[in-house]
């Protein structure tokens, strides 16, 4: 952080907001060292003078029910959205210039930036441990009992920040996706369904980008897959939400849809390895059918001696069906291994389980689904 502030007071790299990278790191650096150094005073004196107690109640106090925690909470919320823009910088040569000259410094003990930036986040962990270790040796009842407390909320603190570290997380990666997922029109995914063009302009207003932008919804398995065509496989991605399962075609070029270069997009950290690299490529994922809402799936799994003459491996089938039970399409999906296809069939049928308790549940209470098929 000083080497940037050096940097850019002598005119290099002043696009780079500091903020977006290192939050309230100096803040953060000024309190933690502020609390260090009375919390060691504190000992020191218990040591020179060994008839005196040891007084940290009004160390603890002063730094646990103040800035301590809430200085913490601020740094960490920030940290998921500090290696997204960090991911988008190390593309340019001048800022890989300057953190490569800083990970080569001693102090940086041979780690990279983002192992440095999480540090913080480890420490406040850290913190219950430290405060249950001074519980466990203190002999005043009063004194036990107010650091109790103090543990308790601390956890809470911890507690309420990992929720809003995931939301925060979860949103990230969703607003990513919403740029990957390409959601052709209708006409264009069906050529049995003919709009003049007067129209089109009417139709497009209903956009299906919309169903991405539920905060709630939760991504829970991806992965490229092998889709069974007439007369040929087909490169597929798959992702299951918590709701509906998305089948999409993938498309792997340099110009994303609307014109800009996707080998520049910032990534992400949170997604799969896989789908990081396939976006770093400028690939996008095209919809292949409409989604499927997992009350209407039906999953069925496709014994080898079934598809020997297709020669077909790991093989399942997807089946989507319409609400008076009549099938409205169906995907013949392949995967690399065994292994793989025992990992998505128990991911889908986990989902759907889940799904159903929670609706058989809630029954009566409106949820956001994808819009219902024109074929049903």
């Amino acid at each position: 952080m000083n080497t940037l502030k050096y940097l850019q007071s002598n005119e290099f790299l002043l696009d780079v907001d500091l903020w977006r990278l290192f939050a309230n790191l100096e803040e953060l650096n000024k309190i933690s060292l502020s609390f260090l150094k009375m919390f060691f005073e504190t000992v020191k004196k218990h040591v020179s003078k060994s008839a005196s107690p040891v007084d940290f109640s009004s160390v603890l106090r002063m730094f646990f029910q103040d800035d301590l925690c809430q200085t913490h909470q601020i740094y960490c919320l920030n940290y998921t959205s500090a290696i997204f823009y960090l991911e988008k910088l190390r593309q340019r040569e001048d800022f890989g210039i300057y953190l490569k000259w800083c990970e080569q410094n001693e102090q940086c003990k041979r780690l990279h930036l983002p192992e440095l930036l999480v540090a913080p986040l480890h420490r406040l962990t850290r913190y219950p441990l430290l405060l249950n270790n001074i519980w466990k040796r203190s002999t005043d009842e009063t004194e036990k009992s107010f650091i109790q407390s103090l543990k308790e909320k601390v956890e809470k603190s911890i507690r309420d920040l990992e929720g809003k570290v995931k939301w925060l997380d979860n949103f990230q990666k969703f607003r990513q996706l919403q740029e990957v997922i390409i959601w052709p029109q209708v006409w264009d995914r069906d050529k049995r369904f003919f709009v003049p063009e007067c129209l089109k302009q009417n139709l497009r207003e209903n956009s299906s980008e919309n169903i991405l932008s539920s905060a709630n919804r939760l991504l829970l398995h991806e992965g490229k897959l092998m889709l069974a065509e007439s007369t040929r496989l087909l490169d597929v991605y798959l992702f299951l939400f918590d709701d509906f399962l998305l089948i999409t075609k993938i498309k792997r070029n340099k110009k994303k849809y609307g014109g800009s270069d996707t080998s520049l997009m910032p990534v992400c950290p949170s997604l799969t390895p896989e789908l990081q690299f396939f976006i770093r490529e400028g690939g996008v994922c095209t919809v292949l059918d409409q989604p499927i809402p997992l009350d209407r799936l039906i999953l069925k799994n496709v014994e080898p001696i079934q598809v020997t003459v297709f020669s077909l491996r790991n093989a399942f089938l997807i089946q989507h069906e319409n609400r008076y039970r009549q099938c409205i399409a169906l995907f013949l999906l392949q995967a690399q291994t065994e292994t793989a296809k025992k990992a998505w069939m128990s991911q889908i049928e986990t989902a759907i389980s889940n799904y159903t308790t929670q609706h058989e549940t809630k029954k009566s209470t409106a949820f956001c689904f994808p819009v219902e098929s024109s074929e049903i």
